[in-house]
């Protein structure tokens, strides 16, 4: 089942340029606020992960750039998960805006598991019941 997780963001002064459009760069920190919000609504926050002796660094990301948003827009960030294989997963996000519902920026993110000496972790084996959650959450 295909959990789809909704985070709003208030575009502030200092994200934007000197025409008062959003900064490419922020859209990227976007991405991670709505991942964040997705995990601790699933009950995973990064905190509860690095307390376990796990790290998520990111592998890869990507972004699309549709339309310009401005200073003061609402933009409402929806985050998935794509895949999942028990060691890395992946996220796609649509960022729209609230007002249009127009579509502003698509992306997609690659992240790993490690323990706390960078290695990989097998997460099926070492915490079960996350695998199944995290499973359970990819899109079919």
């Amino acid at each position: 089942m295909t959990e789809i997780k909704t985070y709003r963001h208030k575009v502030q002064y200092y994200e934007t340029d000197a025409m008062g459009i959003v900064h490419h760069s922020n859209y990227i920190r976007w991405f991670e606020e709505a991942r964040t919000d997705y995990l601790e609504q699933i009950g995973y926050s990064y905190k509860r992960l690095e307390e376990e002796g796990i790290i998520s660094p990111v592998l890869e990301i990507e972004a699309k750039y549709k339309s310009s948003v401005h200073y003061g827009d609402f933009v409402d960030i929806e985050v998935k998960m794509t895949s999942f294989n028990g060691v890395k997963f992946y996220f796609s996000y649509t960022i729209k805006d609230v007002k249009t519902g127009e579509i502003c920026t698509t992306g997609t993110s690659g992240h790993c598991l490690l323990d706390r000496q960078n290695r990989p972790v097998r997460l099926k084996k070492i915490n079960p019941k996350l695998y199944e959650l995290l499973e359970s959450l990819v899109e079919s």
